[in-house]
């Protein structure tokens, strides 16, 4: 009938984006037309044998009128119709589905603490990008390694497993999606020319400022394009994105409040890998600790390569020009930052959150305790009595070839300071032994300064295995203010001092534990009874 070739010929030049919605079009204009098709069928007859001419034929046909009025009562439907989108018209059921099924992600992290933390912020974009954790790597279409590159032994590791991966990638069944190998952090920045051109294990390269990029480059995998972006950045902290605990029983978290580091040490890989330090906003840390306290998290620890340089310059008004105060005797190989929020007032305003969860901080600089941040940890009885101190080295000499900024004399003044402002402080530090130019009498005086601080812990980049103390399955341990592993009994306590009712210890309660044993690395106790860090304090 020519009236529907006419009807065809206008939806042809029609540009419609959903499927769903052209089906609806089609059915409302057939039937503004339907009399119209009665009307004329009659002349349609006659026009099969010839008797009209092509202008009766147009003058026979619909108006625009027609249109106009089956177009106005399809509008009113449009929003109703809008959200009920299902695949694009591009993507078939079959193709969406093996879309689907090529997003099921298995993370493997190794060494800091800052890579648990990366791994939570790209698993919060992935999962915000349809992608869906499971808990084996051979439930996977994607395996991402978070790695480490601090140390020669940890990228063998890595080295090692990527080969074993491989393997399994070449074995996987031909009916299932593809496995896509990743490796994100330190070592793709470090390595990305050996990882991808020379060895060939991998699909997919992240380094550590790149995560926001991974759904872009997990989808380039799939048209087999290379998939690399290790560019590192003067600004990305990813403060906007509230990283997904792995573990959601536990009742400790980690918060990072900066990246990267600008110190400089001659052994470090770290800025290199890292980028320049740069802090998140105070307020959206202030606004992750309050989400963290709502969970019912009783320990947050806040994370960063040199943590007590945080400096929060988003705010104009935060902007003095007043210059960053650092401990009395060290220097920094940078020039010295003026202005902005320093990490006494981020000390300030975290502890104030929940006078009931315990605040520490890890790793610090010793150059960045001036005098506030000592009374400041001194003074709340929610931050934790416990400082890390990397020393490095006893020996003045080598310390100035690592470009620490110090010598043994100052370290020793900051020590002496640190335990005269805060009576009772927990220590710890950091050493390397065997760096190059090294003397005996080098190590001698490392050996020196061990026995003069006496910290409560150390730790040795060259070192053996030591005993560790094992806990039964009827035994918790917890963590001491001073940041020392405590084993103790399950077993019901006394909630109060004077109070005669008993209650069992739960994930999350504070404790007072006598201590009745020791080892290398841990305590062992008796429970006596509940408590809080404001009543522990006294």
């Amino acid at each position: 009938m020519e009236v529907s070739k006419h009807l065809r010929a206008f939806f042809s030049s029609r540009i419609v984006f959903r499927k769903s919605l052209w089906s609806h079009r089609c059915l409302q204009c057939r039937k503004s037309t339907c009399a119209s098709e009665q009307r004329y069928s009659a002349t349609s007859q006659k026009d099969s044998r010839g008797s009209l001419s092509l202008h009766s034929k147009l003058a026979a046909g619909p108006t625009l009128q027609d249109f106009i009025r089956s177009s106005a009562s399809e509008d009113a439907h449009t929003v109703e119709h809008e959200e009920v989108t299902e695949h694009p018209p591009y993507i078939s059921e079959q193709e969406e589905a093996t879309l689907e099924k090529g997003k099921r992600v298995y993370f493997e992290t190794y060494g800091c603490q800052m890579n648990v933390n990366d791994t939570e912020i790209a698993w919060s974009i992935l999962h915000r990008n349809g992608y869906v954790r499971v808990l084996t790597c051979q439930e996977a279409d994607v395996i991402l390694l978070v790695t480490c590159s601090i140390r020669e032994k940890a990228e063998q590791t890595i080295w090692n497993r990527l080969k074993h991966l491989t393997a399994m990638k070449h074995e996987r069944c031909k009916s299932e999606a593809p496995l896509v190998i990743g490796i994100l952090g330190c070592m793709a920045e470090r390595l990305k020319h050996e990882i991808l051109e020379k060895e060939k294990l991998v699909d997919i390269i992240a380094g550590p400022d790149a995560y926001r990029d991974l759904p872009r480059l997990l989808n380039l995998r799939k048209y087999d394009q290379q998939a690399v972006n290790v560019l590192l950045s003067l600004d990305e902290t990813y403060a906007d994105i509230m990283p997904v605990q792995v573990n959601s029983e536990t009742k400790s978290a980690f918060v990072s409040i900066m990246r990267g580091c600008d110190n400089m040490c001659s052994y470090c890989v770290v800025p290199f890998t890292r980028g320049r330090e740069r802090s998140r906003p105070l307020l959206s840390i202030l606004e992750e600790v309050r989400m963290l306290s709502d969970k019912g998290i009783k320990q947050v620890t806040l994370l960063g390569q040199n943590v007590n340089s945080y400096r929060d310059v988003s705010e104009v008004q935060y902007n003095t020009g007043e210059p960053s105060n650092l401990s009395r005797g060290f220097s920094t190989v940078y020039k010295s930052k003026v202005g902005g929020l320093r990490f006494a007032d981020l000390l300030d305003r975290v502890s104030r959150v929940d006078p009931e969860m315990r605040i520490r901080f890890t790793s610090p600089h010793p150059k960045d305790f001036p005098d506030e941040v000592l009374q400041l940890i001194q003074e709340r009885h929610n931050i934790c009595k416990q400082i890390h101190l990397p020393a490095q080295s006893g020996s003045s000499s080598v310390l100035q070839a690592m470009r620490r900024g110090y010598t043994r004399e100052a370290y020793l003044d900051l020590v002496e300071n640190i335990r005269k402002t805060i009576p009772g402080v927990s220590l710890s530090s950091d050493f390397i032994t065997g760096f190059c130019g090294e003397t005996e009498d080098d190590h001698q005086q490392t050996l020196s300064l061990l026995q003069s601080v006496k910290y409560n812990t150390g730790f040795l980049f060259a070192y053996s295995m030591r005993k560790v103390s094992k806990k039964s399955s009827k035994d918790l341990c917890g963590r001491s203010d001073g940041n020392i592993r405590v084993i103790f009994p399950a077993m019901e306590i006394s909630t109060h001092s004077s109070s005669s009712s008993f209650a069992e210890i739960k994930p999350g309660d504070y404790i007072l534990v006598k201590i009745t044993d020791t080892s290398y690395q841990s305590l062992r106790g008796i429970p006596l009874r509940h408590t809080s860090l404001k009543d522990s304090a006294v």
